[in-house]
């Protein structure tokens, strides 16, 4: 084998290969063929993976399967085996236990310690066969042996017939049991299967932006007093304001404005619904937010024309005014301050003037504004600079202190040739196979490849640690949110390349949340996924090779094994009964092990509730669902 070969094995792919002095024509085309073939798995292996996701994420939606958040094909078939009521060791053995024998038998839901004589077995086939004749709506599976420790009474209503999941339930004792205890037995097994319907999910709606204007202001508040009256009669729990940076502190340095938000605190106050509230850290504006533009302050701005690598940069020297670039968090060019430092005492001052609605409970939460849009991640799909859905966006690391970082990583390596981003990622709107760096075997899996990726997604996290450690102080015993983005497109490649330009590290061989939450762990986050809606047909998500069930799947899963709470937030533009029942279910899961359900969901609504354009019957429904006022 060649040091191609060896290099390939090591993930090290650069493309180069050591031509051979006597191999001639055969031994090329020998060589060729080899190429094909792992063209050909790498092809079926994707396909596969896809394949998994979907199934695993079916599985834990719909079925009460304890699969880890990385769960494999080995998981799946184990955990359907052990439904089934097989046992299956660790190194995969898998095998019937026998009646004769004296083991205990596992089930899903209960044990039976005890073998069965063959007299106890018959009298219990008799039992259910007069339970049968007395209760119509019961039936023994005849796919079922009666002799099997497993047999079961199935509800008619239950049978895969009916196009509805029931999993078995194994008979509880050694003895026969009446009909009432059948029934009972069949009832509990439904409500555990159903939704979680008896918790209690709080509903928040995010009141529009454009609520205060650019000089700190109320700007209709009768027309607010009126959207609120609306959200009180949909009996929502609370509501979600945006606290912009770029308004309160928008002049000048430490001078902050909060009379309008005053005023719009004291309109919810009279109608005694809970505030979560967002440090909005970012800019607003796009293709989406109308006619409302909100900047960072002018005063940043005006430091910006001077010192231009403030702001996150991309490979062609463009600009992101999004937010504040995460490289100065500990750099003093703010008017001698820091970026953390900033954030800490804009932080402080609200958590200071505020301090009656924290000490009355008024104040539920407090969201941090991490990055672009609010959410923990680079400004690497910019509508500014062209990008549209699927780009793959660019990587924001070629500022100056983001350079001096990278190349100062890279000599403690002993690579400075590595201090330097890459050149071959493409431009916002490419697709990962016409690009170098993320196509298959491309150079994100390389040495350097490995290098960089993990540089940039520690700076993410880097900056996390850095604000929350912050926001920990300045909102002692206050719950704090971070808002984690749903960057599905690309998902179904082997490098998942808008997640790294994002930041998140998470390409198909590796866990790139984990880390991230294992951070927020530390501050005791509450998380907050932007749940993907059915925006596309399934052929615009094949193109996009866009997975988003499986990457919500994947965050919700990793997030919940860190222990962590998670709230959610639609990203759809309306709001119609099959949306609502995709936001229950993923809110509300079936079956979950642990019975894990979202702590609060934030609804966004297209546009303010007093225009009559939202769909009120659809709204009432979905509140009553999460509250667990009505059944399914």
């Amino acid at each position: 084998m060649g040091q191609a070969d060896s290099d390939v094995n090591n993930g090290n792919i650069t493309g180069e290969t050591s031509s051979g002095g006597g191999g001639g024509g055969g031994g090329g085309k020998g060589k060729r063929e080899r190429e094909k073939e792992k063209e050909r798995t790498k092809l079926r292996e994707r396909h596969r993976r896809a394949i998994t996701s979907r199934m695993l994420a079916g599985l834990r939606q719909y079925g009460n399967f304890p699969l880890p958040a990385r769960a494999d094909m080995n998981d799946v078939i184990a955990a359907l085996a052990r439904e089934a009521g097989w046992s299956v060791d660790a190194d995969g053995t898998t095998y019937r236990q026998s009646h004769q024998s004296n083991h205990v038998v596992q089930f899903p839901t209960r044990s039976i310690d005890s073998p069965l004589s063959s007299s106890t077995l018959k009298n219990c086939a008799k039992a259910a066969l007069e339970c049968q004749q007395q209760h119509p709506s019961l039936r023994i599976d005849d796919n079922l042996s009666p002799v099997s420790l497993d047999s079961v009474v199935i509800a008619e209503s239950d049978h895969p017939g009916n196009g509805r999941y029931a999993g078995a339930s194994p008979i509880p004792s050694v003895g026969c049991v009446d009909a009432n205890q059948l029934i009972q037995d069949v009832h509990s097994t439904e409500r555990r299967n159903d939704f979680t319907e008896n918790f209690y999910v709080p509903v928040y709606a995010m009141l529009p932006v454009g609520v205060i204007d650019n000089f700190g202001q109320l700007v209709d508040p009768q027309g607010v007093r009126q959207e609120l009256s609306y959200m009180k009669s949909l009996n929502v729990d609370g509501v979600v304001i945006d606290c912009w940076w770029g308004i309160v502190e928008g002049w000048n340095p430490q001078k902050y404005v909060w009379s309008g938000y005053r005023e719009l605190f004291n309109l919810i106050r009279d109608f005694k619904l809970k505030l979560q509230v967002v440090m909005a850290f970012h800019e607003y504006g796009g293709n989406a937010s109308g006619n409302v533009m909100i900047s960072l302050p002018q005063w940043v701005l005006e430091i910006g024309k001077d010192n231009p690598d403030i702001f996150f940069t991309d490979r062609e020297g463009r600009r992101s005014f999004e937010c504040l670039n995460w490289s100065i968090d500990k750099e003093r060019v703010l008017h001698g301050r820091t970026g953390i430092e900033v954030y800490f005492d804009f932080m402080r001052s609200f958590r200071s003037e505020f301090d009656d609605l924290f000490v009355e409970g008024m104040i539920a939460a407090i969201e941090i504004g991490l990055g672009a849009s609010g959410e923990l991640k680079y400004p690497s799909f910019p509508e500014r600079m062209g990008w549209i859905y699927p780009g793959i966006g660019e990587f924001q690391c070629y500022d100056k202190y983001s350079q001096t970082s990278l190349l100062k990583e890279a000599k403690s390596r002993g690579f400075s040739f590595w201090g330097k981003g890459p050149e071959n990622a493409g431009q916002y709107n490419s697709q990962p196979h016409e690009t170098g760096f993320f196509q298959e075997r491309g150079e994100y899996d390389s040495y350097y490849g490995r290098f960089f990726l993990n540089w940039y997604s520690q700076l993410l996290i880097g900056h996390a640690e850095n604000v929350l450690s912050l926001a920990n102080l300045a909102f002692e015993d206050t719950k704090i949110i971070v808002k984690i983005p749903a960057i599905y497109w690309s998902y179904k490649t082997a490098s998942h390349a808008a997640e790294l330009t994002a930041g998140y590290y998470n390409p198909s061989n590796r866990d790139g949340y984990s880390p991230v939450f294992e951070t927020l762990k530390k501050y005791s986050v509450t998380v907050k996924f932007v749940c993907p809606g059915p925006q596309m047909s399934s052929n615009e998500h094949e193109e996009a090779l866009a997975d988003p069930e499986g990457l919500s799947w994947q965050v919700v899963n990793a997030a919940w094994d860190k222990g962590l709470l998670i709230g959610g937030e639609n990203a759809i533009t309306c709001f119609d009964r099959e949306s609502c029942m995709r936001l229950i279910e993923m809110a509300k899961p079936r079956n979950h092990p642990d019975s894990n359900h979202f702590s609060f969901f934030t609804y966004r609504q297209p546009s303010p509730l007093v225009q009559g354009s939202t769909c009120f019957a659809d709204l009432d429904y979905f509140i009553k669902r999460m509250h667990g006022d009505l059944q399914r």
